[in-house]
């Protein structure tokens, strides 16, 4: 079974605030808010909805093949994939872009803050289309 899969790759970068949003966001001065958080993890992920997908069905014996937009700072995943057998010949590197990326604060009671930047995503009609697999699956 053969699956392309169009959709977004992304790094997630994971970040822990060992304390809670409640206490440095008050309600009262939220129309002007400005805050600033002492991180104590922080961690890089690959992500992205076509990035996950196409990694867990391959894990499960699937030929998925990914169809994306990505920047130029790539490399790093693209050796991630190809260490898990994911094909990259349907993966367009888009000069002068970044990778789109998240960036995800959580406190301890678990509220996130998140700020996403689509980066080459925002490109993504530009990457030529593929034919021949038995699925499709289109993703953000």
């Amino acid at each position: 079974m053969s699956v392309l899969l169009c959709g977004s790759f992304a790094f997630d970068h994971i970040m822990v605030f060992r304390g809670r949003f409640r206490d440095d966001i008050m309600p009262d001065r939220v129309h002007a808010l400005n805050v600033s958080f002492q991180i104590d993890e922080l961690r890089r992920d690959f992500g992205g909805c076509a990035g996950n997908i196409t990694y867990n069905l391959c894990l499960l014996g699937a030929e998925a093949t990914p169809q994306a937009a990505v920047g130029e700072d790539f490399a790093d995943y693209e050796r991630h994939l190809e260490k898990c057998g994911v094909r990259s010949d349907h993966i367009e590197v888009l000069e002068g872009e970044k990778t789109a990326a998240a960036y995800i604060i959580t406190d301890l009671d678990g509220n996130q803050i998140t700020a996403f930047h689509a980066g080459a995503m925002n490109r993504c009609h530009e990457v030529e289309g593929s034919a021949g697999a038995d699925f499709g699956i289109l993703s953000p």
